[in-house]
């Protein structure tokens, strides 16, 4: 498939705007990483226990699809699907959601979350590359190349580390985290070909709630466990659910009318907010020279890909 680039969007193809969309985006997934954290430790989800992580996922992705369902029909849109649009967001749940979701957290369960953390920035690498190959009108430029490897050395810059010169790979858990990364970029170019002809927010909507529910199910059989709803446990999956629907749906909507490879290098944003809201939650300095300079390195790099020629 060789989809084209939609026609431009009044709004979401206003660069200015786009990119604070995709910030924002990854600003939500940043804070993802302290409110995991606080959930494993509410719904009681110790580390290594596969089968309540991927409950804890499950609850979390399928509620995320209902809401987003119900704002799409709220809204007016249909939630009627053809044939071909149910092949399409059937692969897009199984694929970026539950396969993506199995592939990383079992390589985190076997690396360490400072490797994942790095690791996880080769979907921006990713995104730049296969957009070339299957999205018409985006090719990999020397300036494209150049930004992915500043970004990432943002990445690096805010996981600073020993364990960073251990440079030991093994399938399970590098490799594992590599193949989550490359299934997520791919989730993206698969994703912006199914929204040309199906609303993104039903496309996510149907997406989180099919994987998430495969999840569900993989957890539940599997032996997973968590505990009892409390009102602080309640909220923060509340949010969490909220996070999901809103910023997966913004950046199905950025993806639609913008391309791959200009989006994707936000992804390299994600683990440097994270690392700032876990100091922050942690009473930790955020000021840290590492933090900016990996600021400014990834929005260079961001700027690198992005820059009017």
């Amino acid at each position: 498939m060789n989809p084209a680039l939609d026609a431009p969007h009044p709004i979401f193809s206003n660069r200015s705007l786009v990119f604070a969309l995709a910030t924002l985006c990854c600003l939500f997934w940043g804070s993802s990483y302290p409110a995991i954290k606080g959930g494993y430790a509410l719904f009681e989800v110790v580390r290594g226990d596969i089968p309540s992580t991927l409950l804890f996922a499950g609850w979390r992705f399928t509620l995320a699809g209902l809401v987003l369902l119900a704002f799409a029909r709220i809204g007016g849109a249909s939630l009627r699907l053809s044939r071909r649009h149910w092949q399409g967001v059937v692969s897009l749940g199984l694929g970026q959601t539950t396969v993506h979701y199995v592939f990383f957290y079992v390589g985190l369960a076997n690396t360490t979350g400072v490797k994942s953390s790095v690791l996880n920035g080769a979907v921006s690498f990713f995104g730049v590359f296969l957009a070339h190959f299957f999205v018409q009108g985006e090719r990999v430029t020397l300036a494209k190349v150049v930004g992915c490897i500043v970004g990432f050395l943002g990445v690096l810059a805010v996981n600073f580390n020993p364990e960073l010169l251990d440079l030991s790979f093994t399938l399970l858990g590098e490799g594992f985290v590599l193949i989550a990364a490359f299934i997520m970029a791919a989730g993206m170019v698969h994703g912006k070909s199914i929204s040309r002809t199906l609303d993104s927010t039903v496309m996510t909507g149907y997406q989180l709630f099919i994987g998430g529910s495969v999840l569900l199910f993989a957890g539940t059989v599997s032996g997973g466990h968590l505990a009892a709803l409390t009102p602080a446990s309640a909220a923060l999956m509340a949010f969490l659910v909220f996070n999901s629907s809103v910023a997966l749906s913004l950046w199905s909507v950025l993806l639609k009318y913008n391309g791959v490879g200009m989006i994707s290098v936000f992804n390299f944003l994600v683990p440097i907010f994270g690392a700032l809201l876990s100091a922050w939650f942690l009473n930790e300095s955020v000021l840290e020279w590492k933090n900016l300079l990996a600021l400014l390195l990834v929005c260079s790099g961001i700027w690198l890909v992005n820059r009017r020629r």
